[in-house]
């Protein structure tokens, strides 16, 4: 049975394709010539499992996607007092771009404006050069990845030929006393910055790593402090979406940074990074299809941060396979807590890489006290692919946690109050199939849906 995450990625990438609108960004000649045909998702779990749908591994210059984890650097080197000193958190309801800065304090309003991303780049490294700096940067974002990241030396030049705006921001901050360097070596660095390339399936691991409290799901190093990520997740949600961020949150309500290459990242904390590419951007330098993917998955999976879920806890408790009375093999999964969209895509997985081999499989959830929408329609999806399959799949529930079992073409699954039901009294003098765990925990799978 293959998990139906795959095929839900694939579906919503083919249902977004038709969306039209947008372009490619003008402004810069390198990132006006990209394909606007190209589409991509991805999704990664916090352990580092990652599906993919569409142009996943083409790369693409990362812009300001950059800027939340190039302001978590600046927090974990220099403590946040100090970043607090030269970039505030608030939104700023202006285009990205804006030349504007706080009239008593010379202060940027936020660091995911350019102004803020400036004179955010330019703390780090006190007393270092353009190249230094560069340099830690990319390596930092490489560790988010998990593998060494490249610059787009043809991206870097397109855009300093036409960084008048951005020069002009540098030499505000120096007017203002907010920043020590010269305003030119200050764009070349930040345009370095926001052309290194990176793919979809990149800025999903990457997302995954905030999601994961700051450490890399695929290499366990820690790049973020808890506390880190906690203050860069609060300014993506009020900021990231520049004069858009408002109606992002109300429609969308995840914490989320777009670029102009065509890139937007968003993290669910403690669920899963997700990512978009798409080049043809809206007005708010936005990718059209990108957004797209974003509102369509917080309808369909019931993401919106303000959706407030029951804790997470380890959904499935045991596993094993009972002998029914009449000889027959039935294969028991004792789920328990509250589940959410992490819980299932973990079971889905853990089916996908370990497959019953009984004829029946039941799904205890006597101790199951929540199963959110997201939650309950993989899980339908898990039961319907292994009823294609040839099984039959029956539900332990007395207290009715999934109602309304329907898994399609007018199946039903069949729902018992106890094991009773299943097997019978006479084989319930077997040991309880509690009393000797046997779940395996599954191997994080990178996976990609062409």
């Amino acid at each position: 049975m293959r998990s139906p995450i795959h095929e839900y990625l694939t579906e919503l990438l083919q249902s977004c394709e038709v969306v039209q609108g947008g372009a490619p960004a003008s402004y810069i000649p390198e990132l006006a010539e990209a394909d606007p045909s190209q589409f991509a998702i991805g999704l990664s779990a916090v352990d580092g499992a990652v599906y993919c749908a569409g142009d996943a591994e083409v790369e693409f210059t990362i812009q300001s996607i950059s800027k939340p984890f190039v302001y978590g650097f600046a927090l974990e080197d220099l403590g946040p007092e100090k970043v607090w000193d030269a970039v505030d958190v608030e939104p700023s309801g202006d285009a990205f771009n804006e030349l504007s800065l706080e009239p008593e304090t010379g202060r940027p309003m936020n660091p995911m404006i350019n102004a803020g991303a400036l004179a955010t780049h330019a703390l780090l490294l006190p007393g270092g050069g353009v190249d230094a700096r560069v340099e830690r940067i990319r390596s930092g974002l490489s560790a988010l990845a998990g593998r060494e990241l490249e610059i787009d030396e043809q991206v870097y030049h397109s855009e300093m030929e036409t960084a008048y705006r951005n020069r002009a921001l540098a030499n505000m901050l120096r007017s203002a006393g907010n920043v020590d360097l010269e305003p030119l070596q200050l764009v070349r660095g930040y345009t370095r910055q926001c052309a290194v390339r990176v793919t979809t399936r990149d800025l999903a691991i990457m997302a995954a790593t905030l999601s994961n409290g700051g450490v890399q799901p695929w290499t366990g190093e820690r790049v973020f402090s808890a506390r880190v990520v906690r203050q860069v997740l609060t300014v993506m949600t009020t900021c990231g979406m520049y004069d858009s961020a408002g109606d992002w949150l109300s429609t969308v309500g995840i914490p989320a940074k777009s670029g102009v290459g065509g890139g937007i990242i968003g993290v669910l904390p403690g669920q899963a990074g997700i990512a978009t590419f798409s080049p043809p951007l809206d007005t708010h330098g936005n990718s059209v299809r990108g957004v797209g993917v974003f509102e369509r998955m917080t309808e369909d999976m019931g993401l919106h941060l303000m959706s407030v879920p029951p804790p997470a806890r380890s959904v499935l408790r045991d596993d094993g396979e009972i002998t029914t009375a009449d000889g027959g093999r039935v294969g028991i999964y004792a789920l328990q807590g509250a589940i959410q969209f992490a819980g299932a895509e973990w079971i889905a997985r853990h089916l996908e890489q370990f497959p019953p081999e009984s004829p029946t499989v039941a799904w205890d959830l006597s101790r199951t006290y929540s199963v959110n929408k997201v939650a309950r329609r993989l899980l339908l999806e898990i039961a319907r692919g292994l009823e294609d399959d040839g099984r039959t799949v029956v539900l332990i529930d007395p207290d009715g946690v999934i109602a309304d079992p329907v898994i399609g073409d007018g199946r039903r699954l069949r729902v018992v109050d106890s094991l009773a039901g299943i097997v019978g009294e006479e084989a319930l003098r077997v040991p309880a199939y509690y009393t000797s765990p046997s779940v395996d925990t599954p191997t994080p799978d990178v996976t990609t849906v062409e």
